[in-house]
């Protein structure tokens, strides 16, 4: 076993470098209904009463409160793309640990590495980590975030069905919250992959959008 700093990691048999399944990635959400979406935020700013008739000592004009609700609106559907990709990502991303696990069983010199009786061991979110180490490109997605939207949600839920809270503030704390739960769900102490060990493809799926 490896320390470095306070992180453990995996001895891994042999000396040679093992290829992972590839990790395919759709990351372009499909926007073919903007129009729609936009609809939709209008509705929830309407609802949830977010433009105040006034600013200050001042009552807002027409043009001025349809302005603002026109930049809430875009602020609501930039949020909910925004979330949208993560989940795509996460999605992807727990596909991919399942496929690295199956890989992992069929391998004698790696089966063991993923026994949770056997000290060190690696555990589902050592792949998470092992992205983070091979410093992939991911456009600006927080992995950990993107995994934890995906283990609590199956199917993203659509942006009528998300609150103004949600999308503005309750995201993240939803995400990290999901992401540590499973996290801690394999025990103690959880050593991570070593990067140079393992590769992999990252291949984006998306099709062009008509």
């Amino acid at each position: 076993m490896d320390i470095i700093g306070d992180r453990r990691f995996v001895e891994v048999p042999g000396g040679k470098t093992h290829e992972l399944p590839p990790l395919l990635v759709g990351v372009v959400p499909d926007v073919k209904r903007l129009d729609k979406m936009m609809c939709i935020a209008n509705e929830i700013i309407e609802q949830e009463d977010m433009v105040p008739v006034s600013s200050g000592d001042c009552i807002l004009d027409e043009e001025s409160l349809e302005r603002r609700k026109m930049d809430l609106a875009l602020n609501l559907v930039d949020r909910y793309l925004g979330l949208l990709n993560h989940w795509q990502w996460g999605d992807a991303v727990v596909e991919w640990i399942r496929q690295c696990e199956i890989t992992f069983g069929a391998r004698l010199e790696l089966r063991h590495l993923l026994r949770s009786d056997l000290w060190p061991h690696a555990g589902r979110s050592s792949f998470v980590r092992l992205l983070e180490d091979k410093s992939i490109q991911t456009a600006g997605v927080q992995l950990e975030k993107a995994v934890g939207l995906r283990l609590a949600f199956r199917q993203m839920p659509p942006i009528r069905c998300c609150s103004d809270q949600f999308l503005f503030y309750l995201n993240n704390s939803v995400a990290e919250t999901a992401y540590r739960t499973w996290q801690n769900t394999t025990p103690s102490p959880v050593a991570s992959l070593p990067p140079e060990r393992f590769q992999f493809d990252v291949v984006n799926t998306s099709l062009e959008i008509h």
